[in-house]
């Protein structure tokens, strides 16, 4: 029984690799808006993925927050995997590490996680809805917040 629930289980990761599959690439484009320092912004973003292994991606990405001052620039570094359940709908899970700098002001970093679902559009394209959860590594930061939980919506394209 033990073998069956294994084969099974490996059967389900190769046939549902697909764009996820090692030796891709995904480049995802994202756009919304924010507040940070009493005002509000549009952010605009794009990110790169490598999947290292099936279903297990690294990337990198800047996100630029535009519309107020001061203006915010930002570079990521993460990873995720997608769990491998199911073809059309891919949860996922992420860890990233953030450098935010600030016109005017001390620049800062940053840590977290997200968890989402990974929608399958076409063969090479996905859009993922997730929710992040952000921790500042200086508390001092915006009069002591030391976290931030947001949704993300990213489109991606694989290749």
């Amino acid at each position: 029984m033990r073998k069956i629930i294994v084969t099974l289980i490996l059967l389900s990761v190769v046939a549902s690799a697909g764009m996820f599959s090692k030796g891709n690439k995904n480049i995802g484009v994202s756009l919304g808006a924010g507040s940070s320092y009493g005002n509000t912004y549009t952010v605009a973003g794009v990110n790169g993925h490598y999947f290292i292994m099936d279903d297990l991606a690294i990337g990198f990405g800047y996100r630029g927050w535009f519309g107020a001052d001061p203006t915010m620039n930002e570079l990521l570094l993460d990873g995720t995997y997608y769990l491998p359940l199911n073809q059309k709908f891919r949860p996922y899970l992420g860890v990233f590490v953030r450098q935010t700098f600030v016109s005017g002001y001390d620049d800062y970093q940053s840590y977290g996680g997200k968890a989402g679902l990974a929608i399958t559009m076409s063969p090479n394209s996905y859009l993922g809805v997730a929710y992040v959860m952000e921790y500042y590594s200086d508390c001092q930061r915006a009069g002591g917040d030391c976290s931030n939980s947001y949704p993300e919506v990213v489109f991606g394209l694989s290749f």
